[in-house]
């Protein structure tokens, strides 16, 4: 690291987090904020001005407790910002705003072997924000008007340079060819590739923090501002530090809300989009350097959230860890969660979720905890994993979850990450790759019990009910 602190600003869809590093890449601080919803005219928006409002706040501490030379941001892949004349043309669409009828906007999506970006619901295409939004208002992307992708929004916002980067432009946005390192031909058609910032690398330094912002915190003149990149690769990068996935092929299972599992082929051979199942949630991310990574997902967090919420749930504190008795009756007795419970995403986009079983919370929390090891299961099994596997994030710590994963996965050696700053470290080696991981993998042990009957009847009822459609609300 330099001879100066670094800051990392991480705003996902449920927090914006802001941790403090010293020089040797020790924590110092860590403050976090729950990202509430705002209401634009006719749209649910995301927050940026409460979130401005605790980032200023909040950089203003950290300029009392060290000397921070610079600041690296870190977003979801399903926003973007629309500005003109250093300002916000209109508030930044949440991804779960429903955009209405996208018939004639998906006739001119280039094809999924192309983009490797599947039709998702809502706005979680980001060119479908982008279609909606001038639906509204015909001249909002007009001469002037730049496109900034959510992470480098916020390093615009700092440094008043705008910038793109292609780990944020290739995640399922129809914007990006991965292949041909592009916009798309939907991106040109529309004139969006036009209005797109330049194109930097994550790790380019924008330029020092703006003077506005020098007033507001406290923070020194010299303070660099790195482009940024996606969270999801932004943990792929830190996962990549650990010397038994670095430079081999494995795949980082990437868990919380979303759980996002991202392959990293032997020597990045090439790939075949057109292999992937489009209509079961599989994609092709874009790492730092631009290449391809494929990719499959799942509102796993999101479900558990949901089943929590029910009468079966009755859950203060959440579900998902169920101790092993109770999973060892979970899977005797048949209790199992069918997906989907997070409508139009995974690879059972379209079936009907539901719990079958006895009731009893831990019972049931256990059967959540082997429902998120059957999905990601299948998850890995579409995008052709094989040899290693990390598990990181929230969920990293579910003995059931990853020990029932290990068990189903029997030729593969599992690994776990209890890191809980994982993310910030993929961005802290934007500064400096050679940054060790402090962090120690463990490898994960199987269940004890055999679990193919029960994976198997489990498998046929999810295929039964996904012929089923049904929609339950994000």
């Amino acid at each position: 690291m330099p001879d100066r602190w670094a800051v990392v600003l991480d705003v996902g869809k449920t927090l914006a987090k802001l941790t403090l590093w010293d020089q040797a890449g020790a924590l110092v601080e860590r403050r976090t904020r729950p990202n509430e919803s705002a209401r634009a005219a006719d749209y649910i928006a995301l927050d940026t001005d409460g979130i401005e409002a605790w980032l200023a706040q909040t950089l203003s501490d950290f300029a009392r407790m060290g000397p921070v030379g610079a600041i690296v941001p870190v977003g979801h892949g399903a926003a973007a910002a629309i500005i003109r004349d250093g300002k916000l043309v209109c508030p930044p669409v949440d991804y779960e705003s429903s955009l209405g009828d996208r018939a004639v906007y998906e006739r001119g999506r280039d094809p999924f072997a192309a983009t490797g970006s599947p039709s998702l619901p809502n706005g979680l295409n980001l060119g479908a924000q982008l279609d909606w939004l001038e639906s509204r208002d015909p001249m909002l992307l007009s001469d002037g008007a730049t496109i900034l992708p959510w992470p480098q929004y916020w390093a615009w916002r700092l440094s008043g340079v705008p910038a793109a980067e292609v780990s944020s432009l290739g995640c399922h946005t129809d914007l990006w060819l991965p292949g041909k390192a592009q916009p798309s031909a939907l991106a040109y058609a529309r004139g969006w590739a036009d209005r797109l910032a330049p194109l930097r690398r994550a790790g380019e330094v924008l330029g020092p923090i703006t003077s506005g912002w020098v007033r507001r915190t406290g923070l020194g003149a010299d303070v660099q501002i790195y482009c940024g990149l996606h969270d999801s690769n932004a943990a792929l990068l830190a996962a990549r530090g650990f010397p038994e996935i670095a430079n081999r092929e494995a795949t980082i299972l990437s868990t919380g809300t979303w759980f996002v599992a991202m392959r990293s082929p032997d020597g990045m051979a090439a790939l075949d989009f057109a292999a992937l199942p489009e209509d079961r949630d599989c994609l092709v991310n874009v790492d730092v350097e631009g290449r391809p990574i494929p990719s499959a997902r799942f509102m796993g967090g999101r479900e558990i959230e949901i089943l929590a919420r029910t009468e079966l749930g009755r859950s203060e504190g959440g579900l998902s860890s169920g101790p092993y008795r109770e999973a060892k009756v979970a899977i005797e007795q048949g209790a199992m969660v069918l997906p989907t419970l997070a409508y139009g995403v995974g690879p059972f986009p379209r079936s009907r979720g539901k719990y079958e079983g006895p009731d009893g919370k831990g019972i049931i929390d256990a059967a959540a905890s082997l429902y998120l090891a059957l999905v990601a299961d299948v998850s890995l099994e579409l995008i052709g994993t094989r040899e290693r596997i990390l598990v990181e994030g929230r969920f990293a710590s579910d003995a059931i979850f990853t020990g029932a994963l290990a068990r189903m996965r029997r030729n593969e050696a599992i690994y776990v990450s209890h890191a809980h700053n994982a993310l910030p470290y993929g961005a802290l080696r934007l500064i400096d790759s050679s940054l060790p991981q402090t962090a120690k993998l463990s490898t994960v042990a199987p269940l004890p019990w055999d679990l193919d009957e029960y994976k198997g009847r489990w498998r046929a009822a999810s295929q039964k009910g996904s012929s089923r459609a049904a929609r339950v609300r994000l």
